[in-house]
């Protein structure tokens, strides 16, 4: 019954920084883990970083240093910070909310890194 909805997906050049955001229609407070993940066009679907409601956090080996996942629950949204992006970096990121047996998705929103 909760929808998450990502923004903040765009076109940026090497270097540069965008802020995703994942927006649920409801409190997200029930939601231990929450997390980002990525899919490039003809790969699998990878996680990016995980976050739990305490704040403890995760970050796969190729954005750590680059990235900060945050979380906000007054407000229901999670965050992604991305910075010093390479176009390796490009694809279409979706937050999911873990919640057995059946997770949440969002709809995902395009970043693409240029050189």
């Amino acid at each position: 019954q909760v929808q998450l909805v990502e923004s903040g997906g765009g076109l940026v050049q090497a270097g540069g920084s965008l802020r995703l955001s994942c927006a649920a229609s409801g409190s997200i407070f029930s939601f231990n883990v929450m997390g980002w993940y990525r899919q490039a066009p003809g790969k699998q679907r990878e996680l990016v970083a995980t976050i739990t409601r305490g704040g403890s956090t995760n970050y796969a080996n190729s954005v750590k240093g680059r990235f900060t996942i945050s979380r906000d629950d007054a407000k229901n949204t999670m965050y992604l910070q991305m910075n010093s992006l390479k176009p390796e970096d490009t694809a279409v990121y979706y937050c999911k909310a873990f919640h057995w047996p059946t997770d949440y998705w969002g709809q995902g929103t395009q970043v693409t890194v240029y050189s």
